[in-house]
């Protein structure tokens, strides 16, 4: 991509401790060490990665209380908004877009927030980080922590789309196969686009509620403008929500049709076995009956009696053909 993109083609390196720190003009520079103060304009940004073992100890060393770093370094996170003295807790996920990787395999970004500093632990790259870098390098870097975690959380959201996206072409295909046909890879299908989506919604609703919650705290030093920057976020992470209970519902339809179309056939079948045996039923009475060894059967001595019982037979086997068809059967 050029640089005129909004979007990174590549995720962000994953080093031990990445600082930058925005200058509250669109502009940023790398640091190699966390500053001691924070900056009077602007605000620093402090990323470390949790599986560093030098993690713990720098998260302490910038001043951070402990029960933030246990928030912080977590091994299992769901989107969530929390209030802690004068900063916030904030767990956001964005989709897995990394090679190889499946999209529903949601990747979470922790962050501390304070009036000029943000302080973030990541597990893996993110694409949604590396956008946000790309824009400091630029000189369209985020001017507060505000704008900071509002351009991420859009950034998340400009990044989910495409993945829902593809789930609705998949249903929309799985629609039209089923005018064509119904066959195992077409369950397999169905099945993996409805957990994609099922897991997909399990991170993107509460990611809603954080912002939404973010939006409404006390903060000083959340600007207005921020705060409705972050309403529109969580409205658009609450339409990819509903958009994936529409995937869900719309695969639950699917799979309906599918099962009703096997019992569909499986009704068939039976009603065709059904009418075969009442068909040859008389006629095997018939046969059983003449075949008994016993004196008086009828045409015992007479050399055309078996080609008059079998057009009899045979007689009787249309004629029930004709009444089961004249009955509505149609096999």
């Amino acid at each position: 991509m050029t640089n005129d993109s909004p979007f990174t083609d590549s995720p962000p390196d994953l080093p031990e401790m990445l600082v930058l720190r925005f200058d509250g003009s669109g502009g940023m520079q790398r640091l190699d060490q966390p500053a001691e103060r924070t900056p009077a304009s602007g605000f620093d940004w402090v990323h470390l990665r949790r599986d560093a073992p030098a993690t713990h100890g720098r998260l302490l060393a910038l001043g951070i209380d402990e029960v933030v770093i246990h928030a912080l370094t977590a091994q299992e996170t769901r989107p969530r908004c929390t209030v802690h003295g004068n900063g916030v807790v904030l767990v956001l996920r964005g989709v897995n877009l990394n090679p190889g990787a499946d999209p529903e395999d949601m990747i979470s970004v922790r962050l501390w927030l304070e009036e000029h500093r943000v302080v973030g632990v990541w597990m893996r790259p993110l694409y949604a980080v590396g956008d946000l870098i790309a824009a400091g390098e630029r000189g369209q870097g985020a001017l507060t922590p505000g704008d900071f975690v509002t351009k991420l959380a859009l950034r998340l959201a400009d990044r989910a789309e495409p993945a829902v996206a593809a789930l609705n072409e998949v249903v929309d295909d799985l629609e039209t196969e089923l005018d064509t046909g119904e066959g195992v890879h077409m369950r397999r299908r169905l099945s993996d686009t409805r957990r994609q989506a099922i897991m997909l919604r399990r991170y993107l609703v509460p990611q809603r509620d954080a912002l939404t919650t973010l939006e409404i705290e006390d903060l000083p030093w959340l600007a207005h403008t921020e705060r409705m920057r972050l309403r529109e976020a969580a409205e658009r992470v609450s339409r990819l929500g509903e958009e994936l209970d529409a995937i869900r519902d719309r695969a639950q339809v699917v799979q309906d049709q599918i099962m009703d179309r096997r019992s569909e056939v499986m009704n068939r079948q039976m009603l065709l076995l059904s009418v075969v045996a009442a068909i040859f039923l008389p006629l095997g009475l018939l046969s059983g009956m003449l075949g008994m060894n016993v004196g008086g059967v009828p045409g015992a001595d007479l050399p055309a009696a078996f080609w008059i019982v079998t057009a009899l037979m045979a007689a009787i086997g249309v004629g029930l053909w004709g009444v089961f068809r004249w009955m509505g059967f149609r096999g």
